[in-house]
């Protein structure tokens, strides 16, 4: 079936390029793998040829075409108009066929896929929503940590995916938006009475809230300073009482008493709804952070990396 497939996206393919024989196989993916990948060399050393073996199958596919499908640049290579229309006809039937090799003879796995990010949505958000892949096959390999060293370790080529908080700068990596997180105002029920609630927060602003211990993320307070601004329109002066690098932890130590923070409004759902949580502030305008999916350029010639990444910006609405 894949076959038959195949030779009709390269049917189309000659079609929209005019008159070729039979398009080689090895040479559609070899296009798709500096498609995707933004380079001969990077292209070469993931299909385990010589550059030079890469160049040639390309001019015999621009050939054939009688399309150009590249632009040669200092750094890597730039799609032409025509390639992004041969790819898109092409990725499927060459995604499925790359599985279907992908599986051994005794029917081992691809190579697992390695994802990366922050340790609060990965085990709240991303990793639920990732069972039915699992269920199917895909084998993942979680790593944890800020977007900063994420990136440098993906920019060594440790990880396939990465969910980072900020949009990664440079050309090296393809990054697109993912979803948004909102930061809400917390405490506990027992703090939320003893200082009066939305309502006096509302009347006072944050000086409600002094004597109340802050329970934060970092000694820097990332999060809080950054709500602060945004809501409140004043610079946060206060050293945390707690401090834990890992939300989870804040909300356990908030909804027992602790004190008051900022965290995500997706990590305290339940607790807000049950009321083990009061919200103290409900502005018109919260402040939210953009997280961005990131794709390693190179690792495209596993298909569940495809499929992971895919499968994370479907599920992402539901977040």
């Amino acid at each position: 079936m894949m076959h038959s497939e195949t030779d009709g996206q390269a049917e189309g393919a000659r079609g929209a390029g005019g008159s070729a024989g039979t398009l080689d196989l090895n040479q559609l993916r070899t296009f798709l793998a500096v498609y995707r990948s933004g380079s001969f060399t990077a292209a070469a050393r993931l299909l385990g040829l010589s550059q030079p073996t890469v160049t040639a199958q390309i001019r015999s596919l621009e050939r054939q075409l009688d399309r150009e499908l590249f632009e040669r640049l200092p750094r890597g290579a730039a799609p032409a108009p025509f390639a992004d229309e041969l790819a898109s006809r092409i990725v499927e039937p060459l995604d499925a066929l790359a599985e279907v090799a992908g599986h051994g003879a005794d029917g081992s796995a691809a190579e697992p896929v390695h994802l990366a990010g922050p340790a609060e949505l990965l085990s709240h958000c991303v990793l639920p929503h990732l069972a039915p892949l699992v269920e199917k096959g895909v084998l993942l390999r979680i790593a944890t940590g800020l977007t900063d060293e994420l990136l440098a370790e993906m920019r060594a080529g440790r990880h396939d995916l990465l969910i980072a908080t900020t949009r990664p700068r440079g050309r090296g990596l393809a990054a697109v938006p993912l979803a948004d997180e909102e930061f809400v105002l917390v405490t506990s029920a027992a703090w939320a009475e003893r200082i009066g609630g939305p309502a006096r927060i509302a009347a006072d602003g944050p000086a409600a809230l002094h004597g109340v211990p802050l329970v934060a993320y970092g000694e820097d307070l990332p999060i809080v300073r950054r709500y602060w601004r945004h809501v409140f329109g004043k610079r946060l002066v206060c050293r945390p009482a707690v401090t834990m690098p890992d939300l989870r932890a804040v909300r356990a130590a908030v909804t027992g008493g602790a004190g008051f923070s900022v965290l995500p409004r997706y990590l305290c759902l339940d607790e807000l709804a049950s009321g083990a949580l009061a919200l103290l502030a409900d502005p018109d305008d919260p402040p939210i952070n953009t997280g961005y999916l990131v794709q390693r350029p190179g690792s495209a010639e596993n298909p569940h990396v495809a499929l992971v990444r895919d499968h994370l910006l479907e599920s992402a609405r539901d977040w």
